[in-house]
């Protein structure tokens, strides 16, 4: 699957688990135990932003924009749009480069993971389809490493390796199941 392919399944996902979260309490607690749902849904919009900087412009600036008028739909629409209009090779990540491709890979990663935390904050859980989750597990494993456990992600949590792929994530990922 081309990482072009693996964001726009991973944005219609997290679309659907995002639409819950209008008839429920932002304030709700979510997997991410940090954050609770307003906040997660504020890093996931910042996520989307980081991803239409650099598909649009090949740069990603390091500090969060304020902006917060655009919704999730529209950011999604922006960065689909973004990518069908030709990508750049390349994008900066403050002065480091980064392949596009990574980062939409690594952004699809994002979006669908937090899409399944909002979706089980919001009491409408969903599993992530297999063949999507087969490639972000993939993924998930190339970039998260032992000094990002603890920081930015909890460690792994123990099932079977029968399990389906989309629990293999989320527990590599280490989100509670």
């Amino acid at each position: 699957m081309s990482a072009g392919e693996l964001l726009e399944r991973s944005l219609a996902y997290a679309l659907g688990r995002v639409a819950a979260a209008q008839r429920v309490d932002l304030g709700r607690g979510t997997p991410c135990a940090q954050w609770n749902l307003g906040e997660l849904l504020e890093h996931l919009d910042d996520s989307l932003d980081a991803l239409y900087e650099g598909l649009s412009g090949g740069r990603i600036g390091l500090l969060p924009h304020a902006d917060r008028v655009c919704g999730f739909r529209t950011r999604a629409c922006a960065v689909l749009g973004a990518w069908a209009a030709g990508p750049p090779e390349g994008v900066l990540v403050g002065e480091r480069p980064l392949d596009v491709r990574v980062m939409a890979a690594v952004g699809a990663v994002e979006i669908t993971v937090h899409g399944w935390d909002v979706g089980r904050s919001c009491g409408r859980p969903r599993p992530i389809p297999d063949g999507l989750a087969d490639e972000l597990l993939s993924v998930a494993r190339c970039v998260v490493g032992e000094e990002d456990r603890g920081a930015r992600f909890a460690e792994p949590v123990s099932v079977p390796s029968s399990a389906h792929a989309g629990t293999r994530l989320l527990a590599f990922l280490g989100r509670p199941l």
